[in-house]
């Protein structure tokens, strides 16, 4: 679902606002958010309001809180539309009457959902979180309309808990420029505001790609030198924290439970930066699944890739990437897509998944034995690549294709030891695929999880993935 209709609304009532605004923190910062407005806007008091119980309709939780006092009407708007009780924290204990910090109607083990407006450094909703959790209360997940995207997001996974956020402050800067509602400076400003004012050490905003990428050795440059010169926020990210982790290693889960998912997912999210998933091939899907699949990814900070190889029309693929009953654009940072169809198959996939942040991996190459995916197919692929780097960041492939440093390549078929399998499938070593061939992932399947100690087999590949790597940029 795009929120640009919302964003411009929001601006519209001066929700939004540029100048200069000196903030809670002492800061001076060239955009203010001043939500408490909306109560006087019932309509888009319900946008809001509907926009953040879509995000998060799937998740568990037995109560809704409302940050004091901005979120407090979005909270109950929430509350009496979908007739889900609500509980409040009081900002200021009373010293007389009942002398609660937390008002309302409610059990100790019950789930709550915390409700916010915006979220710079996560300080006002760990100061809620606190005292539901005081009073025996659970919280695992926050919804917010804005994350600011100067890592309040990241403090609260360290903790363990996850963001949800309807747009990021990015999304909402390209939606005010691209409908000429600020200027080129005012985006500058802004984002170089958020830049030089992270709230959290490792989380850092990145200015414009340069014009011609082109002339960059990806192979030469580090993950987290790479990230900087991406725009599409996927690619960026992942990027971002393979350097952080120290980790290029992809697990592809083929498993039929989500039991067994949701073990590698657990067990193995410390050591890689993909969790590869068929999602069509468990047996007992259901949203929790998708919830907890997302909540991993954020403590343990891997990215979901659904490998889904869409392969149709562009009007069918929207359509099989945001409904029916996976709803995979809702919880998959990544899927992938053949180019049999041509251009529109990407259309139709960035249509859905554009406004939320995604990524789309091409399939340019496969490890398959008589594979198609050879020669022509794959040129007329990287110039379909080219022409939509917003969304496309990277390749399925055998080895890089291209001097660019915004697309990622990722392999399959990797084990320690070269060789193949009965059905054709051919592997190749991590030193091969990093070194020798200029890919950035590997990915890893059945090497993994079939092992006696999957974790210690994890550790081997991952450990074998970044020596390669180092030894790359060392040429």
């Amino acid at each position: 679902m795009s929120y640009d209709n919302l964003i411009l609304k929001l601006h519209e009532i001066n929700a939004i606002k540029f100048g200069e605004f000196k903030l809670k923190t002492g800061s001076l910062s060239p955009i203010y958010i001043d939500l408490r407005v909306i109560v006087s806007y019932p309509e888009i008091l319900r946008m809001v309001a509907a926009a953040m119980w879509e995000k998060v309709q799937y998740v568990p939780f037995d109560l809704i809180c409302g940050v004091p006092y901005t979120a407090l009407p979005i909270a109950t708007a929430m509350s009496l539309e979908h007739n889900k009780p609500m509980v409040m924290r009081r900002k200021e204990v009373k010293d007389y009457g009942t002398r609660k910090a937390i008002e309302g109607a409610f059990k100790p083990g019950q789930q709550v959902l915390v409700v916010e407006d915006l979220v710079t450094s996560g300080s006002s909703v760990f100061e809620t979180i606190e005292p539901l959790q005081l009073e025996g209360l659970q919280v695992k997940d926050i919804v917010v309309l804005l994350d600011r995207e100067q890592g309040g997001k990241e403090n609260l996974s360290e903790k363990g808990y996850a963001l949800h956020s309807i747009f990021t402050m990015n999304e909402l800067l390209d939606v005010l420029r691209d409908n000429n509602k600020i200027d080129f400076t005012t985006y500058h400003n802004v984002i170089e505001y958020i830049k030089q004012t992270q709230v959290h050490t490792t989380n850092t905003l990145s200015s414009t790609p340069p014009a011609k990428p082109i002339m960059y050795n990806p192979t030469s440059m580090s993950y987290s030198k790479r990230a900087e010169l991406c725009a599409n926020q996927t690619a960026k990210k992942l990027l971002k924290f393979m350097d952080e982790k120290k980790t290029n290693l992809a697990i592809a889960a083929d498993v039929t439970t989500k039991a067994e998912l949701l073990d590698i997912a657990d067990k193995l999210g410390s050591e890689i930066c993909v969790l590869k998933t068929h999602i069509d091939i468990i047996t007992d899907f259901d949203q929790y699944l998708a919830h907890e699949l997302m909540r991993l990814a954020q403590t343990r900070n891997f990215m979901i890739f659904e490998d889904r190889k869409f392969a149709d029309i562009g009007n069918t693929v929207a359509l099989q990437y945001e409904k029916g009953i996976y709803h995979i654009a809702d919880w998959a940072d990544i899927v992938n897509a053949h180019t049999v169809p041509g251009p529109g198959i990407i259309d139709g996939l960035k249509q859905v998944g554009m406004s939320k942040g995604r990524g789309l991996l091409l399939l340019a190459e496969m490890s398959s034995k008589g594979t198609l995916a050879q020669g022509e197919y794959t040129q007329k692929t990287l110039e379909m690549a080219q022409n939509n780097k917003d969304f496309v960041i990277g390749f399925i492939t055998m080895k890089k294709l291209l001097d660019d440093p915004c697309f990622i390549n990722m392999t399959p078929g990797v084990k320690l030891a070269a060789g193949g399998d009965t059905l054709g499938q051919q592997y190749n070593t991590p030193e091969n695929v990093i070194e020798k061939n200029g890919s950035d992932i590997i990915i890893v399947g059945r090497g993994i999880y079939e092992a006696s100690d999957p974790v210690a087999e994890a550790r081997k590949y991952r450990e074998a993935g970044w020596r390669a790597y180092e030894s790359r940029l060392s040429l």
